[in-house]
């Protein structure tokens, strides 16, 4: 029971400048509504506030205009239809449905869709046509938005703890792989490598969630002063954030093959176990390097040596499977050196030359 509380409380504590951050925007919301605007009953623009900061932390100055816009639609419909065919029942999935379709039609987003519907619905019951609210509506809509957007850039959150901790899971997910593949190949267990792969297809979750929370931290260092300052470290996660997917991409398309091989008995190359974990390594080292806002030589470096037997001499296979696993080593290495800053021809041009005659 204790520990089940103080989980609980750890995930409260996760949310809390979130839940802090709606609570007062809602609050001045309807404080700027009613003393500023001079709305009575300003009732939608802390509802406004709220989903603008609720619903997703990502890509609210988009959300403010689709809150707007959908506003407009929902009561622009509500109102025109309300004063024709009166309010009831039917009168309302009538007005909610069309409401919905203009919006869609007008090649609005979810957001807008589902406001116009809210809207119409709000008109339809609270807000006759004669009252005069469909104007206030849309004012209100524009205050929480806006009073929302401030909020967040007093208030801030650290762009940087967010990237951080997701960028644990998707380096974490690819290192772990690494060395998976790498032991299921030492020890000759199909098993093992099976079970590598059926992680890997669920990787791609944290490489989105990864993506979000730059696009979220991007959107907090634009609006908030006080996290100007985060942006070079955000960029350099930024640039770090493709190649890292390819990484993982190529090394589920290894982990596959890997098992293909050890499945038929291919022998594969006795280096290759280690050239992985050094991978795994690199990929550590990097994230580290990353953390500490530092030019990530130190990954580079360790990538390069780690990819030097990457030769056909050293990494020579004849089943088909194999010599895939091998071409993937390759590919993996190239991502990894652009994960550090290099371009791709620099990345290519830093591993040992496919060609047994140059080699020699």
């Amino acid at each position: 029971m204790r520990a089940e509380l103080v989980r609980r409380l750890k995930r409260w504590q996760g949310t809390a400048l979130p839940i802090a951050q709606a609570a007062l925007a809602a609050g001045l919301s309807w404080l700027v509504a009613t003393s500023v605007v001079g709305h009575a009953h300003p009732f939608f623009a802390p509802i406004a506030a709220v989903v603008c900061l609720g619903v997703s932390l990502g890509q609210r100055l988009r959300r403010v205009v689709e809150l707007v816009v959908g506003v407009s639609v929902g009561v622009g419909v509500g109102d025109v239809l309300i004063s024709v065919i009166g309010s009831g029942p039917w009168q309302i999935a009538l007005v909610v449905a069309l409401a919905m379709s203009t919006a869609v039609l007008l090649d609005g987003g979810a957001v807008i869709a589902l406001q116009s519907g809210s809207s119409a619905v709000l008109v339809a019951t609270l807000l006759p046509p004669s009252a005069g609210g469909g104007l206030d509506r849309m004012v209100d809509a524009l205050v929480g938005g806006l009073v929302g957007l401030a909020v967040t850039a007093l208030l801030p959150a650290n762009p940087l703890t967010v990237a951080h901790r997701q960028s644990k899971a998707v380096f974490g997910e690819l290192a772990t792989a690494l060395r998976g593949v790498a032991d299921a190949v030492a020890d000759g267990d199909a098993v093992q490598a099976a079970g590598v792969l059926a992680r890997l297809r669920g990787s791609q979750d944290a490489v989105d969630d990864f993506r979000t929370a730059l696009q979220t931290g991007g959107e907090i260092a634009t609006i908030a002063p006080i996290r100007w300052r985060s942006r070079g470290d955000l960029a350099r996660y930024e640039a770090v954030a493709a190649p890292v997917d390819y990484a993982l991409r190529n090394t589920r398309v290894l982990a596959r093959r890997a098992l293909a091989a050890l499945r038929d008995n291919e022998k594969m190359p006795a280096v290759l176990p280690d050239v992985l974990r050094q991978y795994a390594s690199a990929v550590e080292v990097l994230r580290a390097e990353l953390v500490r806002g530092e030019e990530p030589r130190r990954a580079r470096a360790a990538v390069r040596d780690a990819a030097a037997v990457a030769t056909p001499r050293q990494l020579g296979g004849e089943g088909f499977s194999t010599k895939v696993v091998l071409a993937q080593v390759r590919s993996v290495a190239v991502d990894l050196l652009q994960a550090t800053g290099l371009t791709r021809a620099e990345a290519v041009e830093s591993l040992p030359p496919l060609s047994r005659k140059t080699e020699g």
